[in-house]
């Protein structure tokens, strides 16, 4: 899972696709943030050198509004999630963003020039597209990323990222269920504060 977390730096750089109204490309929208993040990355690389921290405000600056993090949360925790008062599911949420968060803008810091080639976008039902990407290094292998967004309120959401086939949301959901099995609820909330104290992915 370390190896599909670090590659998803590049989900960063196409974040932006919430910015528009569903009508317009989320490809073409994809594009033109991919362009602007990269903008910044060069221009602040000095300065984000020196200051890494900076980067988790870039982050909350670009990237999260764009993505649904209590979705994403919701159907990592799968069924468990009716179970789960509201307190705990604003916890599962807030601990799992903050995982998510970290550990893609340390993955952005570690950005080298690898170069994003947009496949055609396919629609998966009226309110849901799948933004196709392959993701070329230098020198080494590309490596195909999907964006799963769904329309919302006039904007695009991002809502599960599949890297090489597999699923973000799915990969985490089967550790949730097992540490909910044992350790209930309340358990996987302390383990994501666990993840998070010790700076775990």
């Amino acid at each position: 899972m370390k190896r599909v977390i670090l590659l998803l730096a590049t989900l960063f750089l196409a974040s932006g696709v919430a910015q528009a109204a569903p009508s317009t490309s989320a490809t073409a929208l994809a594009k033109e943030t991919s362009e602007q993040m990269l903008q910044v990355l060069e221009e602040r690389r000095d300065e984000i050198e020196r200051r890494p921290q900076l980067i988790y405000q870039l982050v909350d600056k670009i990237v999260l509004p764009h993505f649904d993090f209590e979705r994403i949360t919701r159907t990592a925790v799968g069924r468990y999630w009716r179970e789960a008062s509201t307190a705990q599911r604003r916890a599962l949420t807030e601990g799992f963003r903050e995982v998510l968060v970290r550990t893609y803008a340390r993955a952005l810091l570690s950005y080298s020039g690898e170069t994003i080639h947009y496949l055609p976008e396919r629609k998966l039902a009226d309110d849901r597209v799948t933004v196709s990407t392959e993701v070329r290094n230098p020198g080494g292998a590309t490596i195909r990323i999907d964006y799963r967004l769904y329309a919302t309120d006039g904007t695009w959401k991002v809502y599960d990222v599949i890297v090489d086939n597999v699923s973000l949301v799915a990969n985490y959901r089967g550790t949730f269920a097992n540490i909910i099995r044992s350790s209930g609820i309340d358990g996987l909330i302390d383990r994501l504060g666990e993840m998070n104290a010790a700076g775990e992915e």
